[in-house]
């Protein structure tokens, strides 16, 4: 195992995160260089941020470590190509590894993978892997890779990653040795490293069939798993990349944040996820917890569904683009802690349509779009709920901004525990948000017809082109310019009414340390607890 803590592999690996944030990516002529650029580094959280205060110490062995996160109920699932809920995916990554994961950059850092190389023409990729094992100690092979990506993309299954999956031609794609893969596509794929780091994708061994007491390569060995309620990983000792500080991880479901910030002022966990602004406020100055903040991390959206009345009608998505404050949605549902959003994911990340004008709140267009689609008297229920920070807030909100422009609007709280799944396929409206991804794999599995997390229903043959066109283009002018023409496309008409990006904030005991504080959720270092001790 090589270390890319090193000279040689930092200057790479900085040299490339570089490259992505400039929105700068190799084309056919230089794809051997970009695929091949110093990817043997462990990738072990220093990348994405120290996690460090200026006081953290040297590391401390041992202890377990309780951490909250909002479950989902009976919902929640120890199948990492079923993971949704952060608290499925912050499991996940305690057990298992993908080829590769985000760094902050949101550029592919690697995991089990040390490399990855294209040929000229991007339809085919060789990935190397490390010397890993999994918790009984089989070594991760090929053969464990080929099964894992076809069993995600089961046609027969919704799991997560399968849109992600699709390039890949998996019937023709094969193992050269142990160590080795070979991925054929079905047509060239200039950003193939992220399909590696997509959200799901991880590796399980070969013939995993049921998940009741998971194996996999990841930092903590399963002991127990109670759905709703909580679950019980100890340290893997033999982890590629180092066994864990922590004795024992806990993770429990608490679905409300008071819940959250209680156990944690009460001494009953030492990590929870997602706070709110006002409650950060309310107790980093007083000492008794730490509070990280990761700048406008997280999408706050309205998700409309596009396959049904009244949003079946473009004009009535247009009218409630035009019928939202986004400052007062701001202000109010986030208590300032973010900024504002222009109906489009992923502001500031490569790819992203910048030139687009703000969109402001016109209740005069507002009214006279709903009028021309006969909507004058528009009745809706909007869907949320308290399973994340700001959601009723920002309801409630929008329901009075609707009310100027004639619109009735009935907020109806769904149960926490079940909410995901709700809303994916029932209701017309409702609350939705998103951590960090690339620009890409938002759409991939969003915003295509064969996308399993399709939560605005949005389905055009003719957008499932344009993305494979972009998908293929080597030039990174030419790339940029087609996820340019699909985002203006969104922006006109989609069904995702962004109207802001959230600080993400946890707070921790002070006796927590080495919780990195540049780690998005979704990335390499967000809930990630094998480089974490107590003090």
């Amino acid at each position: 195992m090589t270390d890319n803590t090193g000279p040689a592999g930092a200057r790479a690996v900085s040299s490339w995160a570089a490259l992505r944030r400039r929105g700068f990516l190799a084309g056919a002529s230089g794809a051997a260089a970009f695929g091949a650029l110093a990817l043997a580094g462990c990738g072990s959280g220093g990348d994405s941020g120290d996690g460090s205060g200026g006081d953290e110490g040297p590391p401390r062995r041992g202890g377990r470590l309780r951490a909250a996160f909002a479950g989902g109920g009976a919902n929640e699932t120890l199948d990492p190509h079923l993971a949704s809920l952060f608290s499925d995916a912050a499991r996940a990554k305690a057990l298992f590894d993908k080829l590769a994961d985000f760094g902050a950059d949101l550029a592919p850092r690697p995991r089990l993978a040390t490399k990855w190389e294209p040929n000229k023409t991007l339809d085919r990729w060789t990935v190397t892997l490390r010397k890993a094992t999994f918790h009984d100690g089989r070594p991760v092979t090929a053969a464990d890779v080929l099964f894992s990506y076809r069993r995600i993309a089961d046609p027969e299954k919704a799991f997560r990653s399968k849109a992600d999956l699709e390039p890949i031609d998996l019937a023709a794609s094969r193992a050269v040795d142990r160590t080795t893969v070979e991925f054929r596509l079905k047509r060239p794929t200039a950003e193939f490293p992220d399909i590696l780091a997509a959200f799901g994708a991880y590796i399980v061994p070969e013939g995993s069939d049921s998940f009741t007491e998971p194996v996999g390569s990841g930092p903590f060995r399963f002991v127990s798993f109670s759905p709703g309620r909580r679950t019980v990983l100890r340290r893997f000792e033999d982890y590629w990349d180092g066994a864990p500080h922590l004795d024992e991880l806990e993770l429990v479901a608490a679905g409300e944040e008071s819940a959250r910030i209680n156990a944690l002022l009460g001494g009953q966990i030492e990590y929870a996820h997602e706070l709110s602004p006002a409650t950060a406020r309310a107790h980093e100055r007083g000492g008794q917890v730490r509070i990280i903040r990761l700048r406008n991390s997280a999408m706050q959206a309205f998700a409309m569904k596009t396959d049904r009345p009244p949003f079946d009608d473009k004009r009535v998505r247009a009218a409630f683009f035009l019928i939202a404050d986004r400052a007062e949605l701001v202000r109010g549902a986030l208590s300032g802690a973010g900024e504002i959003g222009n109906d489009l994911f992923g502001k500031g990340y490569a790819y992203y349509a910048d030139g687009l004008p703000q969109r402001e709140q016109d209740l005069d267009r507002a009214r006279h779009l709903l009028k021309a689609a006969g909507a004058e008297d528009l009745r809706v229920t909007f869907d949320t709920s308290d399973v994340a920070a700001g959601f009723t807030e920002a309801a409630g909100i929008f329901r009075d901004q609707a009310a100027k422009a004639g619109v009735r609007v009935t907020v109806r709280n769904r149960n926490a525990d079940s909410y995901w799944s709700d809303i994916l396929d029932s209701g017309t409206l409702c609350s939705y948000r998103s951590g960090a991804m690339p620009i890409e794999m938002h759409i991939s599995q969003r915003l295509l017809t064969g996308s399993t997390t399709n939560a605005t229903r949005w389905h055009h043959k003719d957008f499932d082109a344009l993305y494979r066109q972009a998908q293929s283009t080597a030039d990174r002018a030419e790339r940029t310019a087609l996820y340019g023409r699909m985002q203006r496309r969104l922006h006109a008409e989609g069904g995702f009414l962004v109207w802001g990006f959230a600080d993400w904030l946890v707070g921790t005991a002070t006796n927590v340390r080495g919780v990195a504080r540049q780690a998005p959720a979704n990335s390499l270092d967000w809930a990630r607890f094998d480089k974490v001790w107590l003090a």
